[in-house]
């Protein structure tokens, strides 16, 4: 059984940042140091679980007067199970709890037709992140 969890305990975060650090670290190159950040102790994470293990991941923050979706990743193996639009649904219903009517993530140029099955919208032109190629996408909620 999937299940989304708003992290809450320190085991939480730890599954959310192993998560993210087999998907972008060992599996996509990304640096440790950009992977895990600065930004973290400001951000709601979120862990997605299959039968208890810990299969994917994301955050978001408040930037502005928007929300800002990040990290988004699914262990290889569990992708095109709607594991994704599960973290992305549990992402967006946390952020409506706050005054918002923007969200923007930058989505690799690879995974910008799942965003946009989930009605974000390309709004810039490609830029590199980590060395990977990116656009900027936005949601009006």
């Amino acid at each position: 059984m999937l299940k989304v969890l708003k992290v809450v305990t320190d085991e939480q975060i730890q599954d959310a940042f192993n998560v993210r650090t087999k998907v972008f670290v060992e599996e996509q190159n990304v640096p440790s140091e950009l992977e895990i950040d600065e930004l973290e102790a400001e951000a709601a994470h979120f862990v997605l679980y299959n039968e208890g293990l810990p299969i994917g991941a994301g955050r978001f923050r408040v930037v502005d007067n928007y929300g800002k979706i990040e990290r988004i990743c699914v262990l290889k193996d569990q992708r095109k199970s709607g594991a994704g639009v599960l973290i992305m649904n549990a992402i967006e219903g946390y952020a409506k709890s706050f005054p918002l009517n923007l969200l923007k993530l930058n989505a690799q140029i690879s995974a910008i037709p799942f965003y946009e099955k989930l009605g974000y919208t390309v709004v810039s032109s490609e830029f590199l992140d980590a060395g990977i190629p990116h656009k900027t996408m936005e949601k009006h909620i």
